[in-house]
């Protein structure tokens, strides 16, 4: 019964996210009615409810993790546009015409993103849109467009995709292994969409910000140059220090945040509060969309209710179990991370087989990397780095199922394809 009633709040919040503009309820607050709606549901229905205070901290554990690393990475790019920061950027990417723009942005985000994560880099990349791009229809566009390469791209390294590290982690799959073997199946993934993408986009030239805005900048070249990149190689730092340490990724993340802060702080030491103001960490946090990082928190509350309540487990090994050919479990266990998140599906699996089954790098590992990863992309909120650029833009659910759904599945299988065609 507390299955059926979690499943039923869970399809209700859901339903409120993706009607936002319709019933005029901010998506943040559906999710953490749901979230928390959920988690009842969980320990009125249980007899015993100390296991299930017991999980929901290990689970806020992980979820206070992804959120303070969110927090860490928006600050950042967000004291980097700051100081201008993105200009080192937008400087050097000198064409208007958007069907140019769209490839550029689109195979930049590709590789950054296996060296980042899919997140960070989305992140980044929908920052760097918004100096490049003045038209709101073209900045979601091409945020639709990012979500795509970003998650493709994370899809094949193994610090790109939390899925893809948790593989990685179990060792179920090699680093050098998973690289090799996915790139090229994780690139079709993207060029299918992108080539469908650059007729879909309206051709002409872009007005940029620049065009229509003067700007009046207090900052030298030098600090500009400094904050960027100190700030992107902190960035690309936090996936090696996670690597050497073992950390989870806010702790890097954090250390990233504090040395900007000290840095910036140093760097305007001798300026007026008032003309310090607008480049500090103070302001950056109070730019920061709060209603991004509580809607990742009512999402994620809401998946790891439905982990805990065994709802997931269940699933998966339902499919498992129920459909015979391996690849195309895996092919529906990725195009069902687009509803709910690809961690617990992940994990559900690699709970069920061991290595003494299937062997590190064995193909059902590296073709389950591959579909977790990027089956996210087929709806907006079925990743991080798409939930992430919700927030950020306020793409609506339905405008990025209208335009990008079809092309992001046609990715995925086209991708799933070259891998099984070649291994």
């Amino acid at each position: 019964m507390s299955q059926i009633l979690i499943i039923i709040t869970f399809i209700a919040g859901y339903a409120a996210i993706v009607t936002e503009h319709k019933i005029h309820v901010n998506k943040a607050a559906s999710a953490l009615i749901a979230g928390a709606l959920t988690w009842t549901i969980f320990i009125l229905f249980s007899p015993v409810k100390e296991p299930v205070t017991e999980a929901i901290g290990e689970h806020m554990a992980d979820i206070s993790g992804i959120l303070f690393f969110l927090l860490g990475a928006m600050t950042i790019v967000e004291l980097i546009d700051s100081h201008d920061g993105f200009d080192i950027i937008t400087e050097r990417i000198r064409t208007r015409n958007r069907r140019k723009l769209l490839w550029i942005i689109c195979i930049i985000t590709f590789f950054l993103s296996a060296l980042l994560d899919n997140l960070t880099t989305t992140i980044v990349m929908v920052s760097l849109t918004r100096k490049l791009l003045n038209e709101e229809r073209d900045r979601w566009f091409m945020a639709g467009a990012v979500i795509i390469a970003a998650n493709a791209g994370g899809a094949w390294s193994p610090m790109g995709d939390v899925s893809t590290t948790m593989l990685w982690i179990g060792q179920q799959i090699t680093a050098v292994n998973i690289i090799l073997k996915l790139i090229l199946p994780s690139l079709v993934c993207l060029l299918v969409p992108l080539t469908i993408a650059t007729f879909m986009i309206k051709p002409g030239l872009i007005d940029r910000p620049a065009d229509s805005e003067v700007k009046k900048s207090k900052i030298f070249p030098s600090e500009k140059s400094l904050v960027f990149f100190s700030g992107m190689f902190l960035l690309l730092f936090v996936p090696v220090f996670k690597t050497i340490t073992h950390l989870p990724p806010f702790m890097p993340m954090l250390l990233a945040l504090g040395m900007m802060w000290g840095l910036t702080e140093i760097m305007h030491r001798k300026k007026n509060e008032k003309d310090k103001g607008a480049y500090s960490v103070v302001h950056a946090l109070r730019k920061i969309d709060t209603s991004t990082i509580l809607f990742f928190l009512g999402i994620l509350l809401c998946v790891s209710a439905l982990q805990s309540s065994g709802i997931l487990i269940t699933w998966a090994e339902y499919l498992m179990k129920n459909i015979p050919n391996q690849s195309v479990t895996i092919l529906v266990i990725g195009i069902l991370s687009a509803i709910v998140d690809n961690v617990p599906l992940v994990a559900a699996v690699q709970k069920m087989y061991p290595l003494t089954v299937y062997p590190t790098d064995h193909y059902f590992w590296e073709f389950l990397a591959y579909a977790s990863g990027t089956g996210g992309s087929i709806l907006i909120i079925g990743s991080a780095a798409g939930v992430a650029a919700m927030g950020m833009e306020k793409i609506t659910f339905f405008w990025f199922l209208k335009r990008f759904a079809l092309l992001a599945l046609l990715g995925y299988f086209a991708g799933a394809a070259v891998y099984m065609i070649l291994f």
